[in-house]
């Protein structure tokens, strides 16, 4: 299990997985010999609110970098998610149909969304922030919102 990076903002706590890399639009990436797996991160889930529906699209489906992967429905919005690599989707995660909420519960686990095989992981993972990185910047995201 990863270690986390923990981050307070007023009243809400925000983990980030340590052992990833992110996009700056809150996809979690992990490489998995050679293959990688997506999903959403603590903070993503939080902010969309409890997750209704997932729609994936589907197992063999090519993506760019920026082609939308995933969008989720929750109580607030309706929020699609873009392909921080290229590659080919190799599997989505079929417990997201009848159990959307794993989402919430387990974002860094259970709520992963895709596994993806990258068509250039070297190029692709430049793009990506670090656990810090990303925390920091979910800082000043959070802060902000807060003051909106």
């Amino acid at each position: 299990m990863a270690d986390f990076l923990e981050l307070t903002v007023d009243k809400f706590i925000f983990k980030t997985a340590a052992d990833r890399l992110y996009s700056r639009d809150g996809v979690w990436v992990l490489e998995e010999n050679g293959r990688v797996r997506v999903g959403i991160t603590d903070y993503e889930q939080q902010r969309n609110g409890d997750v209704a529906f997932v729609h994936l699209k589907p197992e063999g489906t090519n993506l760019a970098i920026g082609d939308e992967f995933a969008e989720i429905e929750t109580i607030k919005a309706t929020v699609s998610f873009a392909s921080p690599l290229a590659g080919r989707i190799l599997e989505t995660n079929g417990s997201l149909g009848p159990s959307p909420e794993i989402v919430n519960q387990e974002p860094y686990a259970g709520g992963w969304i895709a596994l993806i095989e990258p068509s250039d992981w070297p190029e692709s993972r430049k793009t990506l922030l670090d656990a810090a990185a990303y925390q920091a910047l979910v800082k000043t995201q959070a802060e902000e919102e807060l003051q909106a």
